[in-house]
Formats: C-alpha cells, sequence, structure tokens
C-alpha cells in the first residue's frame, strides 16, 4: 500500500460523503451524517501520512486500499 498526503486523504473521503466540520489547527474534521465516527486528518502539506494511521482513517470511513487508486 502506498502513503498519500492528507489533502489527497481529503479529497478522498470528501468524495465519498464526508463533509468538512471545522479546521482545528492543521487537522481537519469530518462528519457524515449517519455516521458518528469523526475523522481527524492531518494536513502537513505534502507530508504522507504514516501507513497506521492512513489504515486507521481507511478503516473508520468505511473506505478499503482499492478506493485510493
Amino acid at each position: 500500500m502506498k502513503s498519500l498526503p492528507g489533502k489527497d486523504l481529503a479529497r478522498l473521503v470528501e468524495s465519498h460523503g464526508w463533509q468538512l466540520l471545522r479546521i482545528h489547527g492543521s487537522h481537519h474534521v469530518y462528519g457524515k451524517s449517519g455516521n458518528i465516527a469523526r475523522l481527524s486528518i492531518p494536513i502537513h502539506g505534502n507530508t504522507p501520512l504514516k501507513l497506521g494511521l492512513l489504515k486507521h482513517l481507511l478503516k473508520m470511513a468505511g473506505l478499503e486500499e482499492a478506493d485510493i487508486l
């Protein structure tokens, strides 16, 4: 699995119905109606997210590795 920057992950979750609720510092917090989970995606320029964090955020968002491609 390749890693990707927080900006790209934010675009991906937005395309799957997640909405930006607020920005706290460099973290963008997303929510989705009907889902109690909140995604806090760190946006640090083009620095790629670490794989463990990326996998955790994808799992919380209900997405799979195949959705990245």
